[in-house]
């Protein structure tokens, strides 16, 4: 058994690229049976990664499939459909990354699945809402950057709109799905009760900049225009120092006063502009100035050790490149080389997270494209002919390894 909190809770898992396979891989990290379902093309993810060992295992797949199962089913055939709905019985967890229109033409809808499971934790994650006018409307991450102002926080520093390079909306609506659901089966398990559960991409977004940003428009009449200036402010990013770039962070009076005795200036402690929190922030521009032309003096090595010696928080700037050799990251172990049946030697990212009691205490690589069919399908009760007839109808596949 795998262990984890999560031991004993399966998932039937519809979903997809990044979104949905980032929570219910997390989901597995932490003990649940998640039964991958893939169409007979696979998951996109497989093709969109850059080059493989094996086509259909790309990296990104690999980052975001482990300790799962594939079963590839057909939906659009009937046969494929029943099989699914036999897996349902033994089920806690349905999640789906798709509009809920086509769940609908697929006959697996919130009350579909209730009449085989009528506890089921039945969740969908998609781009909006079914409440609003753009609830038919599809989505993908940069959809959803633009339309919530991810975008244009880069045009208030920079002047030009862009998306953050990476797929960033997808990821912690992924995150908000997994408590989403972990309350429903907290709830399931005081009531007895499954629920429909909607995660909509455009709406958790729009909370998540506005929690940030909406600052003086919280107020009604408005006390003054949206966007946190201290944060949009063209000075807040890594700054250069004489060989590189530094990370530096002083937001309490003890720690913005260190800094100005850090870079030999402690009589900014007693300025009027400087001498509170308050203060700085409405002072923010000339502050940020203040550090950004302290810091060239000196070089990286040379400003992180005083910073330590003063506790002023501070960190390096990392590349991708130099961040996997970050010393504290192989400290507490957080990349793993583990043998992939298919793809040999990978390098995989164990959880960051610590548990004393119930942690999962295995690893299982992410799967080939039906992999685990066979298996799945007898666990749910087909004999040996219904799985053979599926198989020679394309309604599956016979992946083992």
């Amino acid at each position: 058994m795998a262990g984890g909190p999560l031991e004993g809770v399966r998932v039937i898992d519809l979903t997809s690229v990044v979104v949905g396979p980032l929570a219910t891989q997390i989901m597995a990290d932490h003990g649940a049976d998640v039964v991958k379902v893939e169409a007979p093309g696979g998951d996109l993810a497989r093709w969109i990664g850059g080059k493989s060992v094996t086509p259909g295992m790309s990296s990104k797949y690999l980052h975001l499939n482990r300790n799962k199962r594939s079963i590839v089913l057909d939906l659009k055939q009937p046969a494929a459909r029943e099989a699914l709905l036999r897996l349902a019985r033994t089920a806690d967890v349905l999640i789906y990354n798709v509009r809920p229109a086509a769940m609908a033409r697929l006959k697996l809808t919130y009350e579909e699945l209730c009449a085989v499971k009528p506890d089921i934790i039945y969740c969908g994650m998609f781009g909006f809402g079914q409440r609003g006018r753009y609830r038919d409307k599809p989505a993908y991450d940069s959809i959803i950057q633009g339309s919530t102002g991810w975008a244009a926080m880069h045009e208030r520093t920079t002047g030009t709109p862009r998306y953050v390079p990476m797929v960033v909306t997808d990821r912690i609506v992924g995150i908000i799905a997994v408590n989403m659901v972990l309350m429903a089966l907290l709830h399931r398990e005081k009531t007895g009760e499954g629920q429909a559960l909607e995660i909509p991409m455009f709406e958790n977004m729009a909370a998540f900049v506005l929690n940030e940003h909406m600052f003086l428009r919280t107020f009604e009449p408005p006390l003054g225009p949206a966007g946190d200036p201290r944060l949009l402010d063209p000075q807040a990013r890594p700054l250069p120092t004489k060989d590189g770039y530094i990370c530096v962070s002083a937001n309490t009076n003890e720690q913005a006063f260190a800094f100005f005795d850090a870079i030999g200036r402690p009589g900014l402690r007693h300025d009027p502009r400087f001498a509170s929190a308050a203060a700085r922030f409405e002072n923010v521009q000339e502050y940020f100035r203040i550090r950004a032309e302290a810091l060239a003096a000196r070089t990286t090595a040379e400003w992180l050790a005083i910073f330590e010696r003063r506790d002023v928080p501070a960190m390096p700037y990392h590349t991708f490149d130099t961040l996997l050799e970050d010393p504290h990251l192989n400290d507490v172990g957080l990349f793993e080389l583990v043998d992939h049946p298919t793809e040999g030697r990978i390098r995989n990212m164990r959880s960051p997270n610590e548990m004393s009691r119930t942690a999962r205490r295995d690893f299982a690589p992410a799967p080939t494209l039906g992999q685990h069919s066979v298996e799945l399908l007898r666990e749910a009760g087909l004999s040996g002919a219904e799985i053979a007839a599926l198989v020679a109808s394309g309604a599956t596949v016979d992946g083992r390894i």
